[in-house]
């Protein structure tokens, strides 16, 4: 019987997504790279930060994601901030351009990780907080930051 042990070493993650966003559903994805992009990403040069999954003729996309040039492959050089094609599922393709078309969801980049040596990138379908959402959020993690120190001092 085959172990299903897989190793996931994080790139990159969003920590400002969980705080903008509701996340509803989370959806993993691989990434089609030029060799210096996964040599950087090997390194840890990547930033998700305002980087979002977006649904064009049937294709999926990652756009803004910044992935640092390689230096010792600086002369074939690749554009930080291109558009990277993601590969999704036709049928989940279809199913996450209709959502984000119809109830106004946005597909969000949570984290970029290495998965049986392949690069991955963690999609969210979310929706935007409101500023009041937010006050809420940080509320509910004070109380309970709280609780948690008076329950250590007892």
């Amino acid at each position: 019987m085959k172990q299903d042990k897989q190793r996931h070493r994080d790139v990159t993650v969003n920590r400002r997504a969980w705080h903008d966003y509701h996340i509803e559903e989370t959806i993993e994805a691989g990434l089609v790279l030029v060799g210096s992009e996964v040599k950087s990403l090997r390194q840890g040069k990547a930033n998700l930060k305002d980087s979002y999954g977006r649904i064009e003729r049937g294709e999926a996309w990652l756009v803004n994601a910044h992935i640092s040039p390689y230096d010792p492959a600086s002369q074939f050089g690749h554009d930080p901030t291109r558009a990277r094609k993601l590969l999704l599922n036709r049928r989940e393709i279809f199913r996450l351009g209709s959502k984000v078309k119809e109830r106004g969801y946005t597909l969000v980049a949570l984290r970029m990780y290495f998965k049986n040596g392949r690069a991955k990138v963690e999609l969210a379908l979310a929706q935007g907080k409101h500023h009041h959402d937010k006050r809420a959020a940080i509320r509910e993690r004070e109380v309970r930051r709280e609780m948690d120190r008076a329950a250590r001092g007892h």
